[in-house]
C-alpha cells in the first residue's frame, strides 16, 4: 500500500461524487490535497464542504489551460475526474463535451508533463459500447454509442498518447458504474432511491433490460489509490469494477426491497436513448487490476444499495444543489 503522507495530489472534479470522495480519502491517507473545482460565481463546491478546511480549493474550469497548469504546479500525483458526465445532455450539445472531456485532458496532460506529476486519468465503461463479449477486458473494442462516450474516447487516448510519445506516467482509470451516498440524482440509484424515499407509487424508468456492474464508491476511490500506486500501470488503460452484472429491472425491484416501498415500476417511453445508442450489457473483467496491484471490491450489491438508502434519506430536504453536481 502506497504511503500517502505528505505526498501533494492534485484532484480535479473534486466538487463531484466520486472526485470529494477520494479528495476525502486522501485528506485521511495522509497527503496534502489541492482540489480543482469548476467556477460557478455563486460559490457553490458542492460536496466539498465535508473536507472543505482540510484541502486547497482552486475555481477554474478544465478548459483554461494556464489556470489548469497553476493547478498542478508543485504537485506530485494528479487524478483527473474533471468532466462532463450527462449522457442524455450530450445528444444535445456534443461540442461541449468535446471542449470539456477531450481539450481539457489534453490540458491536464501537458500540465503533469510540464510540472512532472504522475497523472490518473478518468474513463468510463461506457467506450465499450455494447458488449460484443462478457466479461468485458480491456481490450474491448471501443464503441461510441453516444457523444458522450465519443468524447471519453477521444480523452483517453489523448491521455496515453502522452505516455507513448513523451512517457508521461499516465494511466486510464476505466470504472464501471460506480456508486453510494453524495451520487447526483440524475444517476440511476439515488434517481430511485429519492422517488422512493418520497413515496411515490410509480417508478418510472427507461429501459429496464440493460445490465450494470455497480462498483461502490468506497471501493472504486480505492481502485484509484490502488493504480496511482503501482509502478505496473503507467501507459495502462485499467477497468475498476465489481465482476457483477444486474439489469436495471432487477436493480429497481432491489431498491423497492431494501427500502420496503409500496412502488411498482413502468417504462416511460420518454427516457429510452435513442435508437442504436442503449448500451446493453457492461460486465466488468478486473482481472488486471487485481493482478497489478491486488485490489478487489470489498462492499456488495445489496450492502452498498443500503448505505446509499441511508444517505439519501438522512440528507432529504437538503439544498438541491448537492444532487446537481
Amino acid at each position: 500500500m502506497t504511503n500517502w503522507t505528505g505526498r501533494r495530489v492534485l484532484v480535479t472534479g473534486a466538487e463531484g461524487f466520486i472526485g470529494s470522495t477520494l479528495a476525502g480519502r486522501l485528506v485521511r491517507e495522509g497527503a496534502t490535497v489541492r482540489a480543482f473545482a469548476h467556477y460557478k460565481p455563486y460559490g457553490a463546491q458542492g460536496h466539498l464542504a465535508s473536507v472543505r478546511d482540510d484541502v486547497e480549493v482552486v475555481a477554474g474550469d478544465v478548459r483554461d489551460a494556464g489556470r489548469v497548469a497553476d493547478a498542478v504546479s508543485g504537485c506530485d500525483v494528479v487524478f483527473h475526474l474533471a468532466a462532463l458526465i450527462g449522457i442524455p445532455y450530450s445528444y444535445q450539445a456534443p461540442e461541449s463535451y468535446v471542449q470539456t472531456n477531450v481539450a481539457g485532458t489534453h490540458n491536464v496532460a501537458a500540465a503533469c508533463l510540464r510540472h512532472g506529476a504522475r497523472l490518473v486519468h478518468t474513463s468510463t465503461s461506457e467506450v465499450y459500447g455494447s458488449a460484443r463479449t462478457v466479461p468485458i477486458a480491456e481490450d474491448h473494442p471501443l464503441q461510441p454509442q453516444s457523444p458522450y462516450s465519443a468524447s471519453k474516447i477521444g480523452a483517453d487516448m489523448l491521455a496515453l498518447s502522452y505516455w507513448h510519445s513523451f512517457r508521461l506516467p499516465v494511466t486510464v482509470a476505466r470504472p464501471f458504474n460506480t456508486y453510494g451516498p453524495r451520487q447526483s440524482a440524475r444517476a440511476v440509484i439515488p434517481a430511485i432511491l429519492g422517488q422512493l424515499h418520497d413515496g411515490v407509487p410509480e417508478i418510472r424508468l427507461g429501459s429496464t433490460s440493460p445490465t450494470r456492474d455497480f462498483t461502490y464508491v468506497a471501493d472504486t476511490v480505492a481502485g484509484f489509490l490502488a493504480l496511482a500506486g503501482s509502478d505496473a500501470t503507467p501507459g495502462r488503460v485499467v477497468n475498476i469494477g465489481s465482476g457483477r452484472e444486474i439489469s436495471i429491472g432487477d436493480l429497481a425491484a432491489l431498491l423497492v426491497e431494501i427500502t420496503g416501498a409500496d412502488a411498482v415500476v413502468t417504462v416511460d417511453t420518454d427516457r429510452l436513448r435513442p435508437p442504436g445508442s442503449e448500451v446493453d450489457r457492461l460486465l466488468c473483467d478486473n482481472t488486471l487490476i487485481g493482478g497489478l496491484t491486488g485490489w478487489a471490491p470489498e462492499v456488495g450489491l445489496r450492502e452498498g444499495l443500503r448505505r446509499t438508502s441511508e444517505w439519501i434519506e438522512a440528507n432529504r430536504g437538503n439544498d438541491a444543489r448537492r444532487y446537481q453536481v
